[in-house]
């Protein structure tokens, strides 16, 4: 039974009976990923972020297994976005400098470009978790970052912002204004946008950043593999304007063609521009404000290259209110015993909410056996984000707040 109202809107597609030319997915190769993945463990910062096993979690739910990626803990910053922003900063000064990334590390281009390029500043639209690594990522390489970020944005991530030293504000307009003012900014004082998304005439960095992103799924894999796992048999991804979903899903179709896991797109009510896109078959813009808890993936616009990948490859796209990701919050944070305890934030947490929801409840029986989630199903899952607003966290989790719809 719903809790005062519809919980989950799916619509699903029958993509792999497409025999129609697929969108280009050659950037996000294996072989692209290990460049990338190479220049991240040049970090001092890097480690591999955990992969947790929620075996009693799965058994609950009638399923194989359950695993979930915990990027809070991502080079110190609580969220995954750093890997992007870091590698799309990293690429453009190694080509300013006329060299392949994979020349170079971090520490070079930390001496190298200030000496050669001068001071370059690199300007972004964020929520927060971008913004952060963005500003991180400029900061260690002694240049300079401006933030916007939309209405209602936290005050905690705003402030964040400002410890990398970089020059940030809310803006009166939603996410998109943002990135439009991002755009406008960067043309008149001669900055560089370093934007999760894409639109015409914009889209070498955007990919770049996708590329980022597959660090994340390239460990995720290999830790699968600890486990006996060579592949999980469904993937559930969060998305926003579709950055990170669009990696993601081109890295499983580069690596699995045909045989890849069952994909699955998930986004807020507020902003489901992705799965309104695809029920049109063209894409969607959702405009005005978007008051979802779920601040990373309050985007309106999808990224015109993530969006063709999607569109391509994705079996099917989810909708649903703040009620699911408070409560995959709560279920993460109160484990069944033997599961580990895990700090998910409000963009982290909506796959489990909607895995929970699936598995529990007699109005989607007929979901759960078109996906075919049963007994043999391999769940692969990634908490993108750690408690970055911690107040809102302890609100949600230890309040009770987004208890219904």
């Amino acid at each position: 039974m719903a809790i005062n109202g519809e919980l989950i809107k799916a619509h699903l597609v029958n993509v792999r009976e497409d025999i129609s030319p697929k969108a280009n997915i050659d950037y996000l190769s294996d072989k692209e990923i290990k460049k990338v993945r190479a220049f991240h463990k040049k970090f001092e910062e890097y480690s591999i972020t955990p992969l947790h096993k929620l075996e009693n979690l799965a058994k609950y739910y009638g399923l194989k297994n359950i695993f979930l990626k915990d990027e809070s803990y991502r080079f110190g910053l609580n969220a995954f976005k750093v890997l992007g922003g870091s590698y799309a900063i990293g690429k453009y000064l190694a080509d300013k400098l006329g060299l392949d990334i994979s020349e170079v590390s971090f520490e070079y281009l930390r001496k190298e470009a200030k000496e050669k390029l001068g001071e370059i500043t690199f300007v972004t639209a964020t929520d927060g978790n971008h913004g952060r690594g963005v500003a991180w990522a400029a900061n260690q390489l002694g240049q300079k970052a401006v933030v916007y970020m939309p209405k209602g944005s936290s005050q905690i991530r705003l402030e964040n912002i400002r410890k990398e030293n970089a020059e940030a504000s809310i803006i009166d307009g939603n996410y998109d204004d943002a990135v439009r003012l991002a755009d406008e900014m960067a043309r008149k004082h001669g900055w560089v946008v370093i934007q999760d998304t894409a639109w015409d005439g914009y889209e070498d960095i955007p990919t770049w950043i996708m590329q980022g992103y597959g660090t994340l799924i390239d460990e995720a894999f290999e830790q699968l593999k600890e486990h006996s796992v060579e592949k999980p048999t469904h993937v559930f991804l969060q998305a926003g304007v579709g950055s990170f979903a669009g990696a993601v899903q081109g890295y499983l179709a580069a690596k699995f063609g045909h045989d890849r896991p069952i994909t699955i797109i998930v986004e807020p009510d507020d902003a489901n521009c992705l799965y309104r896109s695809a029920i049109s078959g063209e894409r969607q813009t959702v405009d005005g404000d978007m008051p979802t808890i779920m601040a990373g993936l309050a985007c309106g616009e999808p990224n015109t290259i993530s969006w063709e990948v999607l569109k391509d490859y994705s079996d099917g796209y989810f909708s649903c209110p703040d009620y699911v990701a408070a409560r995959g919050m709560r279920i993460l944070a109160s484990p069944l015993k033997g599961d580990p305890q895990i700090v998910s934030g409000e963009s982290g947490a909506v796959g489990i909410g909607v895995i929970s929801l699936l598995m529990e409840r007699d109005e989607y029986q007929n979901l759960r056996e078109q996906l075919g989630l049963d007994k043999n199903s391999v769940v692969l899952l990634i908490s993108t984000e750690g408690d970055t607003d911690p107040k809102k966290y302890k609100d949600i989790v230890w309040d009770g707040d987004c208890t219904s719809i």
